[in-house]
């Protein structure tokens, strides 16, 4: 990182420098939504991915991911929050596409399938973007 009279350049990019309060913030936003996954994961949850859209660690995750945004914006975190808002929605949605079928009984048999696949791929997501913050570049 710079001091504030000077840009940081990430991979060719430009960006304002972030402060280390937001940087450590997060890092606790990805904390909070590994341990909606993980809760998810070894718990009664009917799957990885409910626990991780309806409980309440991921619920509060994107609820200071919008309250803290404009902070981030101009800095390489506005790409980390991004990433976890459109992994945070993108797994609602299919969740909820998931259960209208399951309801149609049309999803009976591969629901649980679906789920299973959303919830990895919730995991990837989370573990890229802590990794890319870990290294102090935007995540892709």
């Amino acid at each position: 990182m710079s001091d504030n009279n000077t840009l940081d350049v990430i991979e060719g990019e430009t960006f304002t420098p972030a402060d280390p309060k937001l940087i450590q913030l997060t890092h606790m936003l990805y904390a909070l939504h590994a341990v909606g996954l993980v809760i998810g994961a070894w718990s009664q949850a009917a799957t990885m991915v409910g626990a991780f859209v309806f409980g309440w660690t991921s619920i509060i995750a994107i609820i200071i991911n919008y309250v803290k945004r404009d902070e981030a914006k101009g800095t390489f975190l506005e790409s980390h929050f991004s990433w976890q808002a459109d992994t945070f929605w993108r797994c609602l949605i299919v969740m909820l596409i998931g259960l209208v079928l399951y309801m149609l009984i049309v999803g009976f048999f591969i629901n649980w399938l679906v789920f299973g696949l959303v919830g990895l791929w919730a995991v990837y997501r989370i573990i890229k973007g802590w990794l890319a913050l870990q290294a102090a570049r935007p995540v892709a």
